[in-house]
């Protein structure tokens, strides 16, 4: 267990049946019988939501819970068979534990979850990180990654308004502060990160300009497995994406 940043909890297989109302999953499992997960995924999991995929979904005991099961990976076969995490609780999870085993190429002191900033105070930055000796401190925020094309993981799969917020403020704190956009990139097969131009061009331009004024990209690869999360280290990143096939 100890080469896993996080280690999951006991999950059974099934098939996708259907994914409905952006929170709401049918599955199949092994035994024959059909139940509906919670998707912790709001957007349209593009390329990694196909009817008849393998499934893994965890269960919980807690009897306030609407849905006893979630789910939290995806197989997807463009090439040998990977498993994607699609469960968007977790990346914060698991940043704030690698946060705190130094296990992120940064420079930091404290770390502070959920920190206002922004304007008038009203954004939440998912980490603040103090400086060390003279250094400023760091603002650094995590988008959970998943949408891939021949090797390339990309980000957005979709238009984000919020997506493009989140990089105006972070533009904003430099350079009296240090910026860091952290994609998690919640599969094994992608070795480059570009943005996702197709989806959300206006985010793209954004995130090229966000980079030029100073903001660091860190694109995180993790290995996802049935019995947990493993780092592989950083993906290359590209200003580019791949043209349309």
């Amino acid at each position: 267990m100890a080469d896993f940043v996080y280690p999951f909890p006991p999950l059974t297989t099934g098939v996708l049946l259907r994914r409905y109302k952006r929170f709401f999953a049918d599955i199949e499992l092994a035994s024959g019988e059909v139940i509906t997960a919670h998707c912790a995924n709001t957007g349209p999991m593009t390329g990694v939501c196909t009817p008849g995929s393998w499934v893994q979904v965890s269960r919980s005991d807690n009897p306030k819970r609407k849905l006893a099961y979630t789910l939290e990976t995806i197989q997807v076969n463009d090439g040998p068979p990977t498993w994607v995490g699609i469960n968007t609780s977790l990346p914060n999870r698991v940043v704030k534990q690698m946060l705190a085993t130094r296990s992120l190429p940064l420079d930091y002191g404290e770390v502070r979850p959920e920190v206002r900033f922004g304007i008038d105070n009203r954004s939440r930055v998912d980490f603040w990180l103090a400086g060390v000796g003279d250094e400023p401190p760091l603002f650094l925020e995590v988008k959970n990654t998943t949408w891939a094309q021949d090797g390339m993981a990309l980000f957005p799969d979709t238009v984000t308004t919020r997506g493009q917020k989140h990089l105006r403020e972070l533009m904003a704190v430099l350079p009296e502060a240090r910026a860091v956009m952290l994609y998690f990139i919640n599969r094994s097969d992608c070795l480059r990160f570009a943005p996702g131009d197709r989806a959300d061009p206006a985010y793209g331009k954004l995130l090229r300009t966000a980079v030029a004024s100073g903001v660091q990209v860190l694109p995180c690869r993790f290995e996802v497995t049935s019995t947990g999360l493993r780092y592989l280290g950083l993906a290359d990143f590209c200003s580019w994406q791949p043209a349309a096939g």
